[in-house]
């Protein structure tokens, strides 16, 4: 599956995949989602990116978990 908006250089930001060549990396993305950011909220933060940035930054992610094991704790 390709990905138009996403990008990996091994000369930026240490090759983390980022988005549109920008320096903004997928992981700072989704961690603003994780902190409970809106996408708005990060749109305003990063004006350079645009709504379907942050669909392409999840999109890329939930592949790259799938098909995986992760150690998880079992709740009490």
């Amino acid at each position: 599956m390709p990905f138009d908006r996403i990008t990996v250089d091994p000369a930026q930001m240490t090759g983390l995949p980022c988005i549109r060549g920008l320096r903004v990396t997928v992981s700072a993305v989704l961690g603003q989602l994780a902190a409970g950011q809106t996408s708005e909220q990060i749109l305003v933060d990063y004006p350079e990116l645009e709504a379907e940035d942050i669909a392409a930054a999840l999109e890329y992610a939930a592949l790259a978990v799938r098909e995986r094991e992760l150690p998880l704790t079992r709740p009490a």
